[in-house]
């Protein structure tokens, strides 16, 4: 799941799978083709990976290891929403 998710968050960053990778911390040399076999799931990237594309795309590292797409949807707007109205989740708590 991670692939998809990684191609569809570069996607709408704007990014290319180089400038994805390098900013990541990738060689700039391999980071294209590192980005490309992430994408088609030919290897996974470690968890320390995926949180500096996270941070890199903005999205939570949450997004990319959901099975559900509908959940994976509700990450992405939650952690939208959070970041323009922080205050609309204070008091929130889980029963």
């Amino acid at each position: 799941m991670i692939g998809l998710r990684l191609k569809t968050a570069r996607f709408h960053a704007g990014l290319t799978q180089s400038e994805l990778g390098i900013r990541a911390g990738i060689d700039e040399e391999s980071a294209s083709s590192r980005i490309s076999h992430y994408e088609n799931e030919i290897h996974s990237p470690d968890f320390s990976l995926v949180k500096r594309l996270a941070k890199v795309l903005d999205v939570p590292t949450a997004y990319f290891y959901t099975e559900d797409d509908e959940l994976a949807d509700f990450i992405i707007q939650y952690h939208k929403l959070k970041k323009q109205k922080p205050d609309a989740f204070l008091g929130l708590t889980v029963s």
